[in-house]
């Protein structure tokens, strides 16, 4: 069953915006980031983002999901975006339903119980994305790429990665520890809003560079 849809994609992405706080610390990270990517653009290279994680099934799908719409909610060319892991799991469930609870559409493209594929949509635009688990250097992720390590893991465990264009540490809380407990849909929303904020505002600022 498809979960209620509590807020429109558009509506969560604009108020994880006006309520996100950053430190200086972290503003100048997303900036960077934004300012190297408005160069690459800038120059008519094309702008591949890899957000990377270890088992590629919470935050490092979650921010991919929110870049993509970001992408395309700006009207941003040449500016593709994936995702990957040091290894294989799946798109977890809890992170496939607090993204149907702000309005994202997940169709079962390829079933299977280990690694289910998706086409993932939503009412602003019309162009999916597919979603599932997969390792960072997969076929499917164009490079060269900026690598952006979502979690701690990720970044200690991929110390050279050839592929990679620009490379960023962009860690997230993540929401796994908070499974099967009370708090477990509050911990996910947590991280939806904080990851589709974050995404906003990087895209935001590129949108501005240009």
């Amino acid at each position: 069953m498809q979960p209620t849809i509590t807020e429109s994609t558009e509506n969560f992405f604009k108020s994880a915006l006006n309520s996100l706080e950053l430190n200086p610390e972290r503003k100048t990270l997303l900036t960077s980031i934004a300012q190297t990517a408005a160069t690459d653009l800038s120059k008519n290279h094309p702008v591949h983002f890899n957000f990377i994680c270890t088992h590629n099934s919470r935050r490092s799908q979650l921010a991919q999901v929110w870049a993509h719409y970001a992408t395309h909610y700006y009207k941003l060319q040449n500016i593709e975006n994936f995702s990957g892991g040091t290894a294989v799991t799946a798109f977890f469930k809890n992170t496939v339903k607090t993204l149907q609870n702000v309005g994202f559409n997940f169709q079962l493209k390829e079933f299977s119980h280990k690694n289910p594929h998706y086409l993932i949509s939503n009412a602003t635009h019309s162009e999916t994305l597919e979603g599932f688990s997969k390792l960072y250097d997969d076929e499917t992720n164009l490079s060269p790429y900026f690598a952006i390590t979502t979690c701690n893991n990720a970044d200690e465990n991929c110390p050279f990665i050839p592929e990679a264009k620009h490379r960023f540490h962009l860690p997230f809380v993540d929401p796994k520890a908070y499974d099967n407990t009370d708090l477990q849909e509050e911990k996910y929303l947590e991280a939806n809003k904080r990851i589709a904020g974050e995404m906003h505002f990087l895209y935001v600022t590129i949108s501005q560079l240009l």
